[in-house]
């Protein structure tokens, strides 16, 4: 049998890390970060439990890789379902409910990875990190930003206050009322995106548009 190419060998890294990664998801949305041993993870994977540190130098690292691909591939969904559009405003709208969306949704995986955050190995430059970060900076710069670079870690840092005060133990706000408070920000109607069912917006006016400042 000829050897596999090297094509089809990174084909097959790729596919071994994201087994890696979606069981990561899987795993601690389920148990938790302390109950879940990179054992587990390797198993619910299919993979060999060495194949876990040979790609991450550890748990937390493994996580917020794990992580950051949710939210990209989460975020990648939104912005392309249908019907699809290249309206800035209206991808923007999306994004923002994205992220929401991820808080209401994986509480416990959520709250974990912002705790991990904050824990002394900070924030994890990875693959799937640098793959969220172009898609948030590209939906900074359909919005209309002259300078995306400069408006896009204003953006991530928006995002993660409202995750963060969503999940805050014992003083959680409300996700509809940063939902608006970030529609008014980025002048967009309340009706765009996903809006929460049965809710209007908080006060009972919408957001006031750009048009409108």
């Amino acid at each position: 049998m000829s050897p596999r190419s090297a094509s089809v060998n990174e084909e097959l890294r790729r596919r071994s890390r994201e087994r890696l990664l979606q069981a990561t998801v899987d795993l601690v949305a389920e148990r938790g970060y302390e109950a879940t041993t990179l054992g587990d993870i390797a198993d619910r994977a299919g993979a060999a439990r060495g194949l876990v540190s040979y790609y991450f130098p550890g748990k937390r690292q493994l996580l917020q890789s794990a992580v950051h691909r949710l939210m990209h591939l989460t975020l990648q969904e939104a912005l392309e379902r249908e019907p699809r559009t290249e309206d800035g405003q209206e991808r923007m709208a999306r994004a923002i409910d994205a992220i929401l969306g991820l808080a209401r949704d994986k509480p416990v995986l959520m709250r974990t990875h912002m705790a991990g955050i904050l824990q002394a190995e900070g924030f994890v430059q990875c693959p799937e990190q640098q793959r969220l970060a172009e898609l948030l900076r590209e939906t900074v710069a359909r919005h209309g930003s002259p300078d995306a670079d400069r408006d896009y870690p204003m953006l991530r840092a928006l995002l993660m206050g409202a995750v963060f005060a969503v999940l805050l133990p014992g003083a959680a706000m409300e996700a509809a009322r940063l939902r608006a408070e970030l529609f008014q920000r980025y002048g967009l109607e309340w009706e765009m995106g996903v809006p929460p069912d049965g809710c209007d917006p908080p006060g009972g006016t919408l957001p006031q548009t750009r048009e409108q400042v």
